[in-house]
């Protein structure tokens, strides 16, 4: 029997069943202006935005790993790039560049060339500090503390 070969974000995200991008935006926005009326400081946003992401994270990492075929990754560049191209394409049909590693190369930065949670977005000026998308910096957190790494 031949290898199971990993398939590619692009085949995944064909294969998954997608919510319209609009109503997505729109709800995970509404999301956000709640906890901003509810915690009423950006901080605690911030932080409970985080805790969102983390415990997506912890419980999305199975999926992909079920759909994807991707075996175990070697080192953590390697799970880097495969968030990067895989992952993120899978679950939010976008992809990243990994950048900005240090020298213990434990350390990295994803940079998303187009983001579709922050399309309709305008920020006032009382959300000065509010990082909206730190939902996504819980989700990697979740995903690579179930990894181990």
């Amino acid at each position: 029997m031949a290898p199971v070969v990993p398939r590619s974000g692009d085949a995944i995200f064909a294969n998954v069943e997608r919510v319209n991008a609009e109503l997505f935006t729109l709800t995970y926005g509404a999301i956000v202006r709640q906890l901003l009326t509810d915690l009423e400081e950006v901080d605690e946003v911030n932080k409970q935005l985080d805790q969102m992401g983390y415990n997506i994270g912890i419980r999305l990492i199975d999926e992909f790993l079920a759909k994807s075929n991707v075996s175990r990754c070697v080192d953590f560049k390697e799970t880097a790039e495969v968030i990067a191209k895989v992952g993120l394409k899978m679950f939010l049909g976008v992809t990243a560049t990994v950048t900005n590693w240090d020298v213990e190369g434990t350390t990295c930065s994803l940079i998303l060339e187009d983001n579709p949670l922050v399309d309709f977005v305008e920020l006032p000026d009382t959300c000065q500090g509010l990082y909206y998308c730190n939902i996504l910096s819980g989700v990697v957190r979740g995903a690579l503390e179930m990894e181990g790494f």
